[in-house]
């Protein structure tokens, strides 16, 4: 019998069309604004009075608070007013002073019966629900210094093994000088350490007393090892980000030395640059022994004991390029350890130092590299000028008990919260460089929630512009297609909370396209089904031979326009891959909806009855 669906394939659309609503509801329950506060030493240490006096704080100055929870290591403050939330966060910064972070936020609303079923809103970008963006400038004259360091250290090495006497060495610029005690020496070295290093240029210097040896790395490496430390420098923030949990994440680079980092729906800008910003790395050194020449030591301090200090040897065993992996963990004493795995180079390299130097005591120092602004007067103006410098301490300081291979353990960390942050710039990876904030913008959650309204707007005006067209070109049938649109914009959103992807003002703007094609398989049905019935054809029929005949020319249609929309997604990045998914996921749901849908209901409404004409 023709326009006839199996039971089946009811049950199936009916199916689909629950799951849809069921995915697509909590969107309907927008997150609360929200005021977070936290600690800069990670670990929250607000009691009970102090949380007290912020609620009638508040209150005094008729902020109305939703709620107040408690979250690991931070406080939520739930509002009921999005435009309350600046001078929300300002009254409770002044109330608790410098010793806290207090940022927006927006805390999620789902239903917990929603959340049960693993249904959550829609992940909203920067433009939209707010968030942080930070412009990094990698500092490439540091990362060729940090590389001409590992090699004086390695040239170093050789000559030791070697016998080769020299004085001292010392890297200025882009260059490694050292002193040996003659020219002959000076020879001998030059012939070994030029083999094993040909990117540089060697010119002997005379001295007054013994002979000099300078090599200057030549500009083709220096080249080399800019590129590498940014694309280093990138995949290690890619990563870090990426461990944040940072849904939809930008992370890219932008001209020769900068770096630009968005992170969505992040309000704490602390905690942010605490993480995406930190250029801290682990260096392993033996202890220095007393008749150790002074040019091969240096003096640290520990970090947790400024007052107590260690003399170390300079050339570092492994670093933390080394780590392949690193997790949080506890001792036999609950006190907070980094528990470290080494890679196979890393782990030889461990194993034949410590195994030499059983008994004897081995460092680990951690070193930071930051940077603090001072003005200056330059041309009767004032000009702000970033002065970078390095923070080295010792973490801890133990005695070899036996070689060590590629796991062990670093103790001596002040809290849990820093061992978990340790492991994680562990487990990233290192910077190949020093990188440094030049810019920091936060985008507040009102000016999102100003574009979602506008967003909505947008679809509002075009739902009612494509509905007011179908009901007065196709009457009856454009009544169905409505209600298939309805259905189109409902599992729309129902899959990209599924697929967890993140809408963006271009991504609203794929919507809206969305709804205008996804009637364009109906019109060419109802026109084919018009076309049917001039000729004479019955109406059964006529209904049938238009879906039957259009199909092909929807499929072609729809396909030309996802190969798109898929070219869009792989090549594009940001706003352009926004855009690019709600296209591509509404091309599917519409050709759903237009193809099943709303034959399912024209078979329901018409199918099997002797109908001799219909409102089309």
């Amino acid at each position: 019998m023709l326009n006839r669906y199996p039971l089946w394939k009811y049950l199936l659309i009916l199916v689909v069309l629950l799951v849809g609503l069921v995915y697509s509801l909590p969107n309907l329950f927008p997150a609360d604004p929200a005021v977070q506060i936290s600690s800069d030493r990670g670990e929250l240490t607000l009691d009970e009075s102090q949380r007290m006096g912020l609620e009638d704080a508040l209150s005094a100055a008729n902020i109305e608070v939703k709620s107040v929870e408690e979250e690991p290591n931070s406080l939520l403050i739930r509002l009921r007013k999005a435009d309350q939330q600046i001078n929300a966060r300002d009254l409770i910064s002044q109330s608790l002073g410098e010793d806290y972070v207090v940022a927006l936020n927006q805390a999620e609303s789902t239903p917990d019966w929603l959340s049960s079923l693993s249904a959550s809103p829609m992940s909203l970008g920067l433009d939209l629900r707010g968030g942080v963006h930070f412009l990094l400038e990698v500092d490439m004259d540091a990362a060729v210094k940090q590389r001409l360091e590992v090699n004086a250290s390695a040239m170093r090495e050789s000559l030791r093994k070697e016998r080769i006497r020299y004085r001292n060495s010392e890297v200025d610029g882009d260059t490694i000088s050292m002193d040996f005690m003659d020219a002959e020496d000076r020879d001998t070295a030059r012939q070994l350490i030029s083999r094993e290093f040909p990117n540089f240029q060697y010119l002997n210097v005379e001295r007054e007393r013994g002979a000099g040896l300078s090599m200057t790395i030549s500009e083709a490496a220096i080249k080399e090892i800019q590129d590498y430390a940014i694309n280093q420098n990138l995949t290690t923030l890619r990563n870090r980000v990426n461990e944040l949990g940072v849904a939809e994440p930008l992370v890219q680079r932008q001209g020769p030395d900068r770096i630009v980092v968005e992170l969505p729906g992040v309000q704490d800008t602390a905690a942010a640059k605490r993480i995406v910003g930190a250029t801290a790395n682990l260096e392993f050194r033996l202890e220095a022994r007393p008749d150790t020449p002074d040019n091969e030591t240096e003096s640290l301090s520990f970090r947790n004991e400024p007052n107590r200090s260690a003399d170390l040897m300079r050339d570092v065993i492994i670093s933390g390029d080394s780590v392949s992996s690193a997790n949080r963990g506890f001792d036999e004493n609950g006190r907070p350890q980094v528990n470290i795995n080494l890679d196979g180079t890393g782990g030889t390299l461990m194993n034949r130092a410590t195994r030499t130097n059983i008994g004897r005591n081995m460092a680990v120092v951690f070193i930071e590299h930051k940077t603090h602004d001072r003005t200056v007067i330059k041309d009767g103006k004032e000009v702000v000028e970033r002065e970078p410098y390095t923070e080295r301490g010792i973490i801890s300081l133990a005695t070899i008990q036996s070689a060590l291979g590629n796991s062990f353990r670093i103790t001596g960390l002040d809290s849990p919260t820093e061992a978990g942050e340790l492991s994680l710039l562990l487990r990233s990876g290192s910077l190949a460089a020093p990188i440094y904030f030049v810019q920091e913008r936060t985008i507040g959650p009102s000016l999102g929630a100003d574009n979602i309204e506008r967003g909505l707007l947008s679809v509002q005006v075009g739902l009612l512009l494509v509905v007011l067209f179908m009901l007065i070109r196709y009457k009856a049938f454009g009544l169905i297609a409505n209600v298939a649109l309805a259905f189109n914009l409902t599992l729309l959103v129902a899959a990209m909370s599924l697929l967890g992807a993140t809408l963006t003002l271009p991504g609203i703007a794929g919507i809206v396209l969305t709804l205008g094609m996804a009637v364009d398989a109906n019109v060419l049905i109802f026109e084919r089904i018009r076309e049917e019935l001039r000729s004479g054809m019955s109406v059964q029929q006529a209904i049938h031979a238009g879906y039957e005949k259009a199909f092909t020319s929807i499929i072609d249609a729809n396909l030309t326009t996802l190969l798109v929309a898929v070219i869009l997604f792989s090549i594009g990045t940001g706003p352009v891959k926004g855009f690019a998914v709600t296209l591509s996921l509404g091309i599917l749901t519409s050709m759903f909806t237009a193809l099943l849908v709303t034959r399912g209901m024209v078979n329901l409404v018409y199918g099997g009855r002797p109908l001799k004409k219909i409102w089309i």
